[in-house]
C-alpha cells in the first residue's frame, strides 16, 4: 500500500467572500435575537454547526452564540425554557461595521480579480 500526500490545490479551493453578504452566507445559520435556547440548539443540530450568528428585528447582526455557551447557560440553575437568545448576548455593543464602501468584507481575504 502506498501513502498518498494531499495537499489543497490553489485551483481548487474555495475563494473567500467578497461581499458582507457572502462573507455572512459563508459564516453559518442566522437567527432571531428572540429564539430561545433550546430551538437554538436544535437548529444547531439540524445545521450540524457549532455557532449561530443573532440578529435582532430589523436583521442587524448583534452577537454569535456557540454550541458551548448555550450549553453552559442550559446547565446553571437559573436556566429556564424562556431564556431567549438576547439573554444571553455579552450586551458589549455592536459590531463594528463589517463593509467597506463597495460593499466588501472587512477584514476577509480576496482573491484579486
Amino acid at each position: 500500500m502506498t501513502l498518498a500526500q494531499m495537499q489543497p490545490s490553489s485551483e481548487r479551493a474555495t475563494p473567500a467572500p467578497r461581499t458582507v453578504a457572502d462573507a455572512m452566507d459563508a459564516a453559518g445559520p442566522q437567527v432571531c435575537d428572540d429564539m430561545t435556547v433550546e430551538v437554538a440548539l436544535s437548529v444547531m443540530a439540524s445545521a450540524r454547526t457549532e455557532h449561530l450568528l443573532v440578529c435582532d428585528n430589523d436583521g442587524l447582526c448583534t452577537g454569535l452564540v456557540t454550541q458551548t455557551q448555550l450549553a453552559a447557560v442550559r446547565g446553571s440553575s437559573a436556566y429556564t425554557d424562556r431564556v431567549q437568545l438576547r439573554d444571553i448576548l455579552d450586551n458589549g455593543g455592536p459590531f463594528t461595521s463589517p463593509a467597506d464602501e463597495q460593499g466588501s468584507a472587512l477584514g476577509v481575504p480576496a482573491l484579486a480579480r
